[in-house]
């Protein structure tokens, strides 16, 4: 079969496309989305742990699985104890959109950044240091991206579930570009 590699790694990005999103919906049941203050690191740590479980049951190995869910509990939670706060549920209070671009791509990086630098502990030490930029550039271009929409889906709606479309946006963006990289990564 001359296409099954690529069809291995569609495939593979499809499943941790969803095993992202479908974490990210699942965490909604137990986090609250809104503001930095509203978003403690016992949150924080419910929300990447339902994130990270789904994405380790699709890496190779049991030990990887493991390493993951919990370096990724410890990102999430450092990332929260340390103030830039929980990226993935956080709507900007800010309604200038340049601003809000602006910010969701710094807070973005420096989240992504915070939980690549952890989730690297997990992966094979060749491939970290890829996987802590990977982490980041996501979340610098996935943040901004869905912010800008969920203000402009609560303005068009008047309703803040508009704000949430716009996190679910980030968290699909989010899974598809750490999912790319995953597969090249060979994580």
């Amino acid at each position: 079969m001359p296409f099954a590699p690529e069809n291995t790694r569609f495939s593979f990005i499809l499943l941790w496309t969803f095993a992202t999103f479908g974490g990210f919906l699942l965490s909604l049941l137990f986090i609250e989305v809104g503001d930095k203050p509203d978003i403690g690191v016992v949150e924080a740590a419910i929300g990447g742990f339902a994130i990270a479980f789904p994405q380790g049951c699709l890496l190779k190995e049991h030990i990887y699985c493991i390493r993951w869910i919990l370096s990724s509990l410890l990102g999430w939670s450092i990332i929260t104890a340390i103030g830039i706060g929980a990226v993935g549920w956080i709507v900007p209070s800010t309604q200038i959109l340049p601003l809000r671009i602006l910010s969701g791509a710094v807070y973005g990086a420096l989240g992504g950044l915070g939980i690549g630098l952890a989730q690297s502990l997990a992966i094979p030490q060749h491939n970290a240091w890829r996987w802590i930029f990977v982490s980041s550039a996501s979340w610098a271009v996935a943040v901004p991206v869905g912010s800008a929409v969920g203000m402009i889906l609560h303005r068009l709606m008047q309703l803040f579930l508009g704000e949430v479309m716009g996190l679910a946006i980030t968290w699909l963006l989010v899974g598809i570009l750490t999912g790319m990289n995953a597969h090249k990564l060979r994580l």
